[in-house]
């Protein structure tokens, strides 16, 4: 892996694991806590792709599983988001590019799915039956139902973010005639359009410098 792709990746791991465990840990929410971290490792897969997305998820989730009030056995939620981040690395375009915000969101409902029940299967298989008493179908539908909430103001920012390390040229929205997946969640998923809006504006500065000069070279000829 690139050095700045370790160093982005390591800052939005670590940012996300403090927020998980200092904020969202303790909002109090029924059924399952909205995992940022996990939220973190799709955006970059989504961009990395499948090795350094598996590297990555195994990474994020050992932290995850280090950081206090950790009540499982380490490398849990490591080996989750290990298998998470390589499969939704597959799910990366092979040029980069989608045309509708459907499909991330299908990965991330997805992933947040899967990661749930890969999570209770492994505890079964150690012995840790918390899911059964806690009711593996309402985790299952609030886990599902809180990421989805959160990935439109997360995962498209960890995208971008991850292509301007890269120095990727489908960090400028708009360049090559397709759609980036960052922009293509945000104005299809979020309506906010950022991509687009930022071209704009860079079109109607452009014009503005053009009307000011030829004003001011009639000004002149007069």
């Amino acid at each position: 892996m690139k050095f700045n792709r370790i160093l982005l990746s390591a800052t939005l791991i670590v940012v996300a694991l403090v927020v998980q465990v200092s904020v969202l840990a303790r909002l109090q929410l029924p059924g399952a806590v909205p995992d940022l971290v996990l939220l973190t490792v799709v955006g970059l897969a989504l961009v990395y792709g499948h090795v350094s997305g598996a590297l990555i998820g195994f990474t994020a989730g050992l932290l995850a599983d280090l950081a206090p009030p950790a009540d499982h056995a380490a490398g849990r939620y490591a080996l989750v988001l290990c298998v998470v981040g390589y499969l939704v690395g597959l799910a990366r375009p092979e040029n980069g590019r989608l045309t509708s915000a459907s499909g991330p969101m299908a990965v991330v409902v997805a992933a947040a799915v899967g990661s749930t029940l890969l999570y209770a299967g492994v505890g079964a298989l150690v012995g840790d039956t918390a899911a059964r008493h806690v009711g593996l179908g309402s985790l299952l539908f609030t886990a599902a139902v809180y990421d989805l909430l959160l990935a439109p103001f997360t995962v498209p920012l960890i995208m971008a973010l991850a292509r301007r390390a890269e120095n990727d040229p489908l960090a400028d929205a708009g360049g090559g005639g397709g759609t980036d997946v960052a922009s293509g969640w945000l104005s299809s998923g979020t309506g906010l359009r950022i991509g687009t809006q930022r071209g704009g504006l860079r079109v109607k500065a452009a014009r503005n410098r053009a009307s000011r000069a030829g004003r001011i070279k009639g000004v002149k000829r007069l």
